[in-house]
């Protein structure tokens, strides 16, 4: 739980302070107030980086150097961006103690939703493919290095594809095999991810939509996961000769997606703009309980303008689920803080910076 901060220099803010509660913040003010770079400063000092920006974008656009300090979890921690010959030298101060490295052990957990995150489901796969990957490594031990080895060995088999001197057969063996070893613990644990999913995504799907609607969440590859890595291996050999004429290789999980269905069709064929941002909090709310049974605490949840396109029974829906987290909400819609649901919450105003 974060209770106060104060941000120098930081994008919009030249020195301001904020207290913060337990439950429900609601951040309140005009389009480019700065509601939104609140929300980023939040996630910057927890997790270490921005979600939206470089580093040196950060900070204030004629400052030198921006500082963010928080009081969070009974623990003083700040990050300093120092502008340096044309680089950010980035600091981290916890209890007092520098680090050149935010640790895994001072990070806290959270969960983003933003406008962007819409594309997700309507989008291209690589999202999807992104999204799936980045929640696998903050919660299956070791994710994060059999996907960076995966990556390795893609590029190393997509070079060879392009060579200038057409390559022999047996050339690609052990990059087909590499491939497929990995290929197979990747794939596995995606669809382990979206099977666990699909429990509980068509019933918060309704919760929050009030409705009845048949929704489901399935991981979609052109191989069954089941036996993935002999029939990758097999998949990359035969395809060897169309692969040199692409260019890139065709079969692997780089390739694989997953899809929500309505009534059985694809949310992006079928779908309202508002039954896809509610799949989309679904999601988010699934990713809230994982995270806290992964990491033994409450995430963070922050919502940048949530209540858009989602009527007042998905309104009243979606704040049952706030309760229980430190959330922090962005919104134009200063009527928001009077609605019943949210009378409890604590009021951030924001004017133009």
């Amino acid at each position: 739980m974060i209770d106060n901060m104060r941000l120098q220099n930081f994008r919009s803010y030249s020195d301001d302070s904020f207290e913060f509660e337990p439950g429900v913040n609601i951040i309140v003010g005009p389009n480019g107030s700065g509601k939104t770079n609140l929300l980023e400063a939040i996630l910057t000092t927890v997790t270490g980086s921005s979600y939206r920006a470089r580093d040196e974008d950060l900070i204030h656009f004629d400052k030198d150097w921006a500082r963010l300090d928080v009081s969070a979890a009974g623990h003083q921690r700040a990050i300093k961006l120092i502008k340096n010959n044309g680089r950010v030298l980035k600091n981290y101060v916890f209890d007092d103690k520098p680090y050149k490295l935010l640790t895994h052990q001072h990070t806290m957990p959270v969960v983003l939703f933003e406008p962007d995150h819409l594309l997700l489901l309507t989008g291209q796969p690589e999202a999807r493919r992104l999204y799936l990957d980045t929640l696998l490594e903050q919660t299956v031990l070791g994710f994060a290095a059999t996907r960076k080895r995966y990556r390795r060995a893609l590029t190393q088999r997509n070079a060879l594809l392009k060579s200038l001197k057409k390559p022999h057969k047996d050339q690609f063996f052990v990059w087909n095999l590499r491939l497929s070893e990995l290929g197979g613990l990747i794939a596995r644990a995606r669809a382990d991810l979206i099977m666990d999913m699909q429990k509980t995504f068509p019933s918060l799907y309704n919760e929050v939509a009030k409705a009845s609607t048949k929704t489901s969440i399935n991981y979609s590859s052109k191989l069954p996961t089941d036996g993935y890595e002999t029939k990758l291996l097999k998949a990359l050999e035969q395809s060897h000769e169309s692969d040199i004429a692409r260019g890139f290789t065709s079969y692997g999980p780089h390739r694989d997606d997953f899809i929500v269905s309505f009534d059985g069709r694809p949310a992006s064929e079928v779908a309202s703009r508002g039954e896809i941002r509610t799949a989309l909090l679904a999601i988010k709310i699934y990713e809230l309980g994982l995270l806290e049974k992964v990491r033994g605490q409450k995430p963070l949840f922050l919502l940048d303008d949530v209540f858009s396109e989602l009527d007042g029974k998905r309104r009243h829906s979606l704040a049952s689920f706030l309760q229980t987290h430190q959330t922090f909400i962005t919104t134009t819609d200063a009527d928001l803080a009077l609605d019943e649901r949210m009378r409890d919450s604590n009021i951030i105003p924001i004017t133009k910076n």
